[in-house]
């Protein structure tokens, strides 16, 4: 009973410290994107030297950072005993520098490493037993929450996603009151919630929606499976063929940089936030948007650049979600929701999580369409994940 009060108080400093963090991230993070989206013709030239000054921000203050969300999942299954606290601020600049000169990334593996890391970190000094499960569990919840402030999918994304088919249920309870602080600290200290007022609804009572919920399903997983898999083949095959880091990142990102700015003037640069917004408010999205941003996020992240994927992945869900609701004859609004919620689910190979992603960010109301669909895309996933060092399940 001690050590539930101790998880318990430990919960709500990981959750305030956590949320904090986030804000002060998420905020410049914002200021960032908008920065770059004026003069991004100024800065996307730069991007090969930002490139550089990361790699070399690694390897002289804490190369063994480089290791990211790797690093968290490893110390979950016992695989090491630390977490270097030069992950936090690196992660944090890298980020900054990579959305700054306009690569294609995410943010939510910045948040969830920091979150595990701090928990972590302080999970040793209280000597708590198995504190470095209960703890890491309990910061990568508060992690993804502070950012997202979606606490119920954080907390379950948390739970299942370290070992796929598993959920980590004995860190419910800290899990949830940290993700739950942290979410109401950082929307407290100025960083927003995204969240959409879907109005209209799927009836499941007619053959050609059943049918279309089972196409959106398996497109959206394929589309997880696809992101996944090629993510996976391009970091192993940047490495083998540019060993050197400097070179693959100097190099590669060269092309990168050109293509980027020829490309509908840096529509594909950053998170992709500029995507879901046209997704959910009637504006254009093209048919080819979903394909090139998850290409141009493989590409960034294969050669080194910081951030994350699962903004990228809610943007290409959501932009292939009104291309296949306009195909379908359904609303391409709620098709972008079901797309944004289940491609996350399918890349990460989750089911919960993103199940209560589209809870938190767009109702109740289409609480089964939701259900259904990202049910099928995590089965058409085939146990692929965006986390290489991810564990599943055998029975």
């Amino acid at each position: 009973m001690k050590n539930i009060y101790k998880h318990i108080f430990l919960a709500l400093v990981v959750g305030l410290i956590v949320g904090a963090i986030d804000a002060l991230f998420g905020r410049v993070l914002i200021w960032i994107t908008d920065f770059r989206t004026i003069h991004y013709l100024w800065l996307l030239p730069f991007l090969p030297l930002a490139g550089l000054l990361i790699t070399w921000l690694y390897h002289r203050f804490n190369k063994e950072s480089l290791g990211g969300m790797t690093l968290i999942f490893e110390t979950r299954l016992d695989k090491r005993k630390d977490i270097p606290l030069a992950l936090i601020p690196l992660v944090m600049v890298g980020t900054w520098i990579t959305h700054l000169f306009g690569g294609s990334a995410g943010r939510e593996g910045v948040a969830v490493q920091i979150g595990a890391t701090i928990s972590h970190w302080l999970g040793k000094k209280c000597h708590l037993p198995d504190n470095s499960k209960i703890l890491l569990v309990t910061g990568m919840a508060a992690g993804f929450a502070g950012l997202f402030q979606t606490p119920l999918a954080a907390t379950f994304f948390a739970m299942e996603v370290v070992i796929a088919g598993y959920l980590d249920v004995y860190a419910l309870l800290p899990a949830i009151l940290a993700s739950y602080v942290a979410c109401f600290t950082s929307n407290f200290l100025g960083l927003p919630k995204f969240a959409i007022d879907l109005q209209s609804t799927l009836s499941l009572h007619s053959v050609h929606v059943i049918g279309s919920i089972l196409i959106l399903g398996i497109a959206f997983g394929l589309t997880g499976r696809l992101f996944a898999s090629v993510l996976a083949k391009a970091k192993t095959w940047m490495k083998h063929a540019f060993p050197n880091p400097y070179r693959r990142i100097g190099l590669v990102s060269i092309p990168l940089a050109i293509v980027l700015i020829l490309l509908f003037g840096g529509r594909y640069s950053g998170l992709g936030t500029n995507l879901i917004t046209n997704s959910f408010t009637h504006q254009t999205i093209y048919a080819w948007d979903w394909i090139l941003k998850l290409g141009l996020t493989i590409l960034t992240l294969s050669i080194g650049f910081q951030g994350g994927e699962v903004t990228p992945l809610f943007s290409i869900g959501a932009s292939l979600g009104v291309v296949l609701g306009s195909l379908l004859g359904l609303d391409p609004l709620l098709c972008a929701a079901l797309g944004y919620a289940a491609v996350f689910g399918s890349a990460t190979n989750t089911l919960l999580a993103p199940i209560f992603i589209g809870l938190e960010v767009f109702g109740g109301v289409n609480m089964i369409p939701f259900t259904l669909v990202c049910i099928i895309a995590y089965l058409v996933n085939g146990n692929h994940s965006i986390y290489t060092a991810q564990s599943k399940v055998i029975y």
